[in-house]
């Protein structure tokens, strides 16, 4: 099972990854931050930070992607053709 299922290209979110090197992304609601992590390293061939997980009102979860200061979020955000 994969933990994440689609990025958010919100004007906020395109900010976040702009400024504070981050990408929000809707996960499965049963995913634990370590399997988020893992499966993120693992599809995006990078290293994550730090991840902080949030309740959307539908019900789902929100997880928001640090990436380690030697990758670039808006890379990531290229290749999901967010930017």
């Amino acid at each position: 099972m994969t933990s994440l299922m689609y990025p958010i290209a919100t004007e906020k979110a395109i900010n976040m990854i702009e400024k504070d090197n981050i990408i929000e992304y809707i996960v499965d609601s049963r995913s634990t931050k370590t399997e988020i992590k893992k499966d993120f390293e693992k599809r995006f061939n990078v290293k994550v930070s730090s991840i902080a997980t949030a309740r959307t009102p539908r019900n789902s979860k929100k997880a928001f992607i640090k990436l380690a200061k030697e990758f670039k979020a808006s890379d990531i955000a290229l290749k999901l053709k967010l930017v």
